[in-house]
């Protein structure tokens, strides 16, 4: 039977682990936990803390989609980060950029192959809860997917997870509570919310963004959610970050602007980092 293309490239990787010996026992000991990043645009700044021992560029990996968005760098990175193992990828793949939900969840895929037990995504959203304002974080409770169709169509998956489990809760209340913890012990307001993804690249009309606000959504955005469906049903426990970078206020929209995106999801890029630091500390 022929090997399935995602098994092809983890074996890939796996032989590039090999040749650069880069899963050395952390501090002496080996680390049994594996956590896996995704990181969103304008959050590649927690690349800096990594201690990289490997990267991979997505072009030279057999079967792996590249990116496309000129924010998102298209590396598989391999280090260690508060004194754990953990795969991160910079860069991520959208619905919008004619992607199918297969392609885009294939990295995690991979990334189960790699041993993974933990997924953090984060991502770049806009607003709908008036309370919500540009840079404000938010941790992921639920999600609405508004894609219209799921990564699960067509593909046979696990669905207990490794606890045995059978949990429709697609993000942890364990990492759910252990993030809202360190942000209050850092002093870092962080708000808690449904977050609706839709198809992109477009952003969304007055008409979109109060539709979407009425469905229950606190914020919108265009990814996040096929991988963490995907990332779920293999056992994997998550936790959605996101950071607000506009505002879909359908009385006061204004046009959104990419490079106040990005300043905005820079303001806030330190305080998440200093979260997901502190998690990975605490797994």
């Amino acid at each position: 039977m022929p090997k399935s293309n995602h098994f092809i490239s983890t074996e890939y990787i796996k032989k590039k682990i090999s040749e650069k010996r880069i899963e050395k026992p952390v501090s002496g000991t080996k680390s049994e936990q594996k956590i896996g990043i995704i990181l969103g645009t304008g959050l590649g700044g927690l690349v800096k803390d990594i201690n990289i021992n490997f990267e991979i560029d997505y072009n030279d990996i057999p079967n792996f989609p590249v990116s496309t968005v000129e924010s998102h760098k298209g590396k598989l990175i391999f280090g260690t980060l508060s004194g754990k193992d953990i795969i991160a990828m910079q860069g991520r793949f959208h619905f919008y950029e004619g992607y199918s939900h297969s392609r885009i969840i294939y990295p995690v895929k991979v990334l189960n192959d790699l041993g993974i037990k933990y997924l953090i995504v984060s991502n770049a959203c806009g607003a709908l809860n008036p309370q919500f304002k540009k840079s404000d974080l938010m941790i992921i409770t639920s999600h609405i997917n508004l894609h219209f169709t799921n990564p699960l169509i067509g593909n046979v998956f696990n669905t207990t997870s490794r606890s045995g489990k059978n949990d429709s809760a697609y993000y942890s209340r364990r990492l759910i509570n252990l993030a809202e913890r360190i942000a209050q012990e850092n002093e870092i307001e962080i708000r808690k919310g449904v977050y609706a993804t839709v198809h992109g690249p477009n952003l969304e009309t007055r008409s979109e963004y109060r539709f979407i606000k009425n469905m229950g959504a606190d914020v919108v955005g265009m990814s996040t959610v096929p991988e963490v469906i995907v990332a779920h049903s293999l056992g994997i426990e998550c936790l959605g970050l996101s950071i607000v970078t506009d505002e879909g206020f359908p009385d006061s929209l204004e046009v959104a602007v990419l490079e106040n995106i990005l300043k905005a999801a820079a303001a806030a890029e330190p305080k998440l980092t200093l979260i997901i630091k502190k998690i990975i500390e605490n797994l």
